[in-house]
């Protein structure tokens, strides 16, 4: 038996070949660690961050946020809020190999009530 991780890192390579972040459509990386999650925005043409956050900047915020899917959600509304500062609409969501439930899902709903179409 596998485990997540190794599940995960499998699908991961099938999910990147399909899609790929331009300057103008960008990409939506989502990583899940045990304490926090993480998003950020990748120009694959360039090989540059345009825009990250993640629950640990968030918590430098005053409030705590661990990894559930409240969090997720204010993850998403705050890279959505980043992308819409550098006049970034629209996006590719990469979901890094996670199936698209629960905090993914959570996520993914906070970026598009920020305002970013994917």
């Amino acid at each position: 038996m596998k485990s997540k991780n190794a599940q995960r890192l499998r699908r991961k390579p099938r999910i990147r070949k399909k899609i790929s972040g331009t300057e103008a459509r960008p990409r939506l990386v989502v990583y899940r660690s045990n304490q926090h999650i993480y998003a950020q925005l990748v120009d694959d043409v360039k090989g540059v961050t345009l825009a990250s956050t993640s629950t640990q900047v968030l918590n430098k915020d005053g409030e705590t946020l661990k990894a559930n899917k409240d969090s997720a959600t204010k993850v998403g509304k705050a890279i959505a809020a980043a992308a819409l500062a550098k006049q970034i609409e629209t996006c590719v969501f990469d979901r890094n190999g996670y199936i698209y439930h629960g905090k993914i899902k959570a996520l993914a709903d906070g970026a598009r009530e920020g305002g970013l179409k994917f």
